[in-house]
Parts: structure tokens; sequence; C-alpha cells
């Protein structure tokens, strides 16, 4: 009978380790998801706010020098 007992707790516990593995890649796969909306957010209002797509704004070559 002691058996039949550790057999049954034996299963349960692979049912449960198994949903886990699954949840835990249910919640890796929607992280990727999410990290990929907000990557291609940030691309957008970098090329909104800057002009162009990365890199700093020029100033068209007109440097400002001060002699003393």
């Amino acid at each position: 009978m002691g058996a039949v007992v550790s057999c049954f707790e034996s299963i349960c516990r692979t049912i449960g380790s198994v949903l886990m593995a699954i949840v835990n890649g249910i919640g890796a796969i929607l992280t990727a998801i999410v990290n990929g909306i907000v990557a291609l957010f940030d691309i957008i209002i970098s090329c909104l706010t800057c002009g162009r797509g990365g890199g700093r704004r020029r100033d068209g070559g007109r440097h400002t020098t001060s002699t003393v």
C-alpha cells in the first residue's frame, strides 16, 4: 500500500513540475514580447525627438569660440 501512495505522490509532483515549467515558459515569452514592444517605442520616440535615427543632433558645423 505504501508503494501505491509513493507512486501517486511522485506522479503529482511530476505534474506540478510540468505545469510550473509551462507557466515559466509562458512568462518568458510574454517578457520577451513586452521588451520588444518597449524597444520599438524607444526607437520611434528617439527618431521623433532627434529628427534622425540615433545619435546627437548636429548644429550644422557652426562652432563659436571665444577669444579673451
